[in-house]
């Protein structure tokens, strides 16, 4: 038989099975039951539908990870809406056009990023705004425990749904142009949610600490997986590494994910601290986007005691499309353990993974030719948020029906893959997508800037970092008429804080192409010429 995929089955297993069992965790320390915390969603569901929310609405969540961000998710769902999650380190610029582009039509914001879309409110669709603080802002919000307290979850109403209706929409960084709307389906999450179940080994009583961002790719899935299982959520307010230790000690955190950089954070601070590395269980880790250092991931396994796995993919995969989790690839101990695990590794079950050449054949598991990563499988997305154009070329390239995910990579005797470089224009900065077409433009406007290009610079804190050459308008790279910290303060007014561009190297010409096209990749082998791959690790 068949029977539909749906996301609102994790949080109704959930409440079958565990509903006395603690669910979350909040961020005031406040605790919920599966059924305490269902009979909040329900009336967040109900408070939507009476507003008028109706199937394929979108609703808007701009939170970090605390159990609002859960409430209004599952909320949003159950009544067949549309969930829109939003970054929360973007500007009230950025939030104008995800909100307009989306076409939202409630807006759930935290009260300390709520006034980013005050800003900008009488510029979008949106008539219902939400917080969990009404008092921290200007302008006119509902709060959002009245919210929940005026609504009779009796009253909410769960419409008929299909496995193939989209149910999020979650935006990319906008690496070449403006921002894509990732449509996924309740299909795509259910399924993706299943592999992240298995191959990170969630049980229902794992403790799961909230150390990656819930609006990114849905928190890889973990609000549906960390759900369904029946185990706990403990929520954050950001990546404190003194917070992050003490959670773990104190509620037993057995799971964690996150960018390499929380790793490298967390070990800086144990040197000077010596906190506790676990409480009653053990701890696994997962890390995406440039993968750490072999060192990293050495002091995590023997100096913390943690298991760690790394994964890859994007957001437009789910995004788990290849992961380090193959223990029999992989020694139990020495050097070459480390370096294993520090490749991005092989595809999780029901995925077919390649890496091709320009012809789309297969290129030699010798471990040195590279060709560009391609995907397909169930947990890859449904289309792009009104862009045939684009959802055409990003499956229509090499090969007909793959995702071409833009990264180049060599593939090893066993299958694992290891990514070399990009062919896209992206920079992965501590786990933030930045793209340098972006950055460039914004240099651009700048009237002392007469060229310029930005490329991925190493950085030990970050994996690595923009870094702008400029040719300076007047010529004179001694004098050029502004200074790096300058240029800085000017990347920083006008784009998010995590996009800012701190390096800066004035030149006299940029390398182009005959047809006049840069070439970014001389650039980067400039920066990368003692590195091992183009990318970054840390």
């Amino acid at each position: 038989m068949k029977k539909q995929l749906l996301v609102t089955d994790f949080l109704d297993r959930a409440r079958t099975y565990y509903g006395d069992y603690e669910a979350i965790v909040g961020t005031d320390g406040e605790r919920f039951t599966y059924d305490e915390f269902g009979d909040r969603v329900d009336r967040f569901s109900a408070a939507l539908q009476a507003r008028g929310v109706e199937k394929g609405d979108r609703v808007a969540v701009l939170d970090p990870n605390t159990h609002y961000h859960l409430e209004a998710a599952f909320g949003a769902m159950q009544t067949g809406a549309i969930h829109v999650p939003l970054n929360y380190r973007l500007t009230p610029e950025d939030y104008e056009y995800l909100l307009a582009d989306s076409g939202c039509d409630v807006v759930y914001a935290d009260y300390e990023y709520a006034s980013k879309i005050e800003a900008i409110r009488e510029e979008v669709p949106a008539d219902v705004f939400v917080t969990n603080d009404p008092a921290a802002i200007d302008g006119d919000w509902l709060d959002f425990e009245a919210f929940l307290d005026d609504a009779d979850p009796a009253d909410y109403e769960r419409p008929e749904m299909s496995e193939d209706d989209v149910i999020t929409i979650n935006y990319t960084s906008g690496t070449t142009g403006d921002p894509k709307g990732v449509c996924r389906t309740h299909r795509t999450e259910s399924l993706h949610a299943q592999l992240v179940t298995i191959h990170h080994h969630l049980t229902d009583d794992d403790v799961y600490l909230w150390t990656l961002p819930m609006f990114h790719v849905n928190g890889w899935g973990h609000i549906y997986a960390v759900t369904g299982r029946g185990a706990k959520h403990v929520c954050t307010r950001g990546v404190e590494a003194e917070d992050v230790f003490d959670a773990i000690a104190t509620e037993d955190v057995s799971f964690l994910c996150g960018a390499p950089t929380v790793l490298s954070m967390l070990k800086e601070y144990a040197e000077e601290n010596d906190p506790a590395y676990s409480g009653d269980n053990p701890v696994r880790v997962t890390a995406a986007g440039s993968a750490p250092p072999s060192a990293t991931i050495r002091h995590t396994e023997n100096e913390f005691g943690w298991e760690f796995t790394q994964l890859y993919g994007a957001t437009e995969t789910g995004p788990l499309i290849a992961t380090s989790d193959a223990r029999r690839l992989i020694p139990d101990e020495g050097g070459l353990r480390f370096s294993l695990k520090q490749r991005q590794g092989i595809a999780p079950i029901g995925t077919e993974l390649r890496v091709v050449d320009e012809d789309g054949e297969d290129v030699p598991r010798d471990d040195e030719t590279i060709g560009e990563v391609v995907v397909r499988g169930n947990q890859v997305m449904e289309r792009y948020w009104n862009k045939p154009e684009e959802t055409e070329d990003a499956f229509h390239d090499r090969l007909d029906g793959w995702f071409h995910t833009g990264d180049l990579a060599v593939v090893n005797e066993d299958g694992m893959i290891s990514i070399q470089d990009r062919k896209k224009d992206i920079i992965i900065s501590g786990g933030e997508n930045i793209s340098s077409v972006e950055l460039e433009d914004t240099l651009f406007d700048h009237d002392a800037v007469g060229s310029v290009a930005v490329i991925p610079a190493p950085s030990e804190e970050w994996g690595e970092t923009p870094k702008a050459y400029v040719i300076p308008a007047n010529g004179d790279t001694e004098n050029p008429g502004v200074t790096p910290e300058e240029l800085t303060e000017y990347t920083k007014e006008r784009l998010a804080g995590y996009k800012a561009v701190h390096e800066f190297e004035f030149v006299d010409e940029i390398p182009t192409t005959a047809t006049g096209k840069v070439q970014k990749y001389e650039l980067r082998q400039r920066e990368w010429d003692d590195e091992d791959q183009m990318v970054g690790q840390g």
